[in-house]
């Protein structure tokens, strides 16, 4: 039964790649507490999820979710060196074959995604057509995807022009928005799960052990000066994983501030990283936990 119908609600689902599985926990919250969502908009693996939520799917996504392995994760990728890591026709085709796709206009919940135009870097709104090649082209990370090519347009991860797609809710009419923020602790913040940025050949001594070797070490040669020992270098990988953070970041705190929602959810999966998919559970988990958190706040403004 959906509650205050008075009134439209909005859902923003973010950006955020495997965390994102943690919007599927903010949808359940939300449907437990008779909050039933009448328009979502998604970026990135916000408009994955925001699609199966429109298209009344969530119920078939969320075990889907829950089962997911690494072995599983890898079994749906294409890899293909060229514009990109993964050409995605393979994943694609996997929810063509299990879901329908009656096109956006028809689904039961009004639903739009944002995607990034690659040559002009405008942002574009997703609001007909396909579903599946709207949110393929939403989740086209630059380097990891290839570009999805509609309309005569080379379109990319929404993510890098509005990571938390508020504005586009209050477009296409919602008098509440809720939105999910996942980038919110990923720069600043150190957890024990997080991926190092450094890369440590196995059985090397872990980076504070490293540092402090190096540290008595130049106290020994050199036990008159004060310059402090050179700082570890990170991994390429782990220097571009820190700077897309730190980008991810400050685009979500500006967009947000601009654009305000009313509601904010914060789960917490900063430890989680960008290609964990298969911790699906954990992260379902750390959404419903920050969803509940806000419901008081949310109904209140219902009332």
């Amino acid at each position: 039964m959906r509650a205050h119908r008075h009134l439209r609600i909005g859902l923003a689902l973010g950006s955020g790649s495997a965390r994102g599985w943690s919007h599927v926990g903010v949808i359940r919250a939300l449907l437990r507490a008779g909050i039933e969502p009448d328009i979502v908009c998604g970026s990135s693996i916000g408009a994955l999820v925001g699609a199966a939520y429109a298209a009344g799917e969530i119920d078939r996504l969320e075990p889907w979710v829950a089962s997911l392995t690494r072995q599983g994760v890898m079994g749906l990728l294409d890899f293909r060196l060229s514009s990109g890591m993964i050409e995605g026709r393979k994943l694609m085709r996997y929810f063509r074959e299990r879901f329908d796709d009656p096109g956006i206009e028809k689904l039961p919940r009004c639903f739009a995604c944002v995607a990034t135009e690659l040559d002009s870097g405008r942002e574009v709104w997703l609001r007909d057509g396909p579903v599946i090649d709207a949110v393929r082209a939403s989740i086209a990370l630059p380097g990891l995807f290839t570009p999805m090519q509609r309309d005569g347009r080379l379109l990319v991860d929404g993510g890098l022009v509005n990571p938390v797609p508020v504005s586009l809710c209050r477009a296409m009419g919602a008098d509440v928005v809720v939105a999910v923020d996942l980038n919110w602790d990923l720069v600043g913040r150190r957890t024990h799960s997080a991926p190092s940025l450094y890369a440590e050949p196995q059985g090397a001594p872990s980076t504070p052990a490293r540092a402090r070797t190096l540290d008595s070490l130049w106290k020994r040669l050199w036990p008159s000066s004060d310059e402090p020992p050179a700082l570890p270098m990170p991994s390429m990988l782990g220097v571009l994983a820190a700077s897309l953070n730190i980008m991810q970041v400050r685009i979500t705190n500006s967009r947000l501030a601009g654009e305000p929602a009313d509601v904010v959810v914060r789960p917490r999966v900063a430890s989680i990283g960008p290609m964990d998919y298969h911790r699906g559970e954990e992260a379902m988990a750390a959404g419903q936990r920050a969803a509940e958190h806000v419901l008081p706040m949310l109904q209140e403004l219902l009332a």
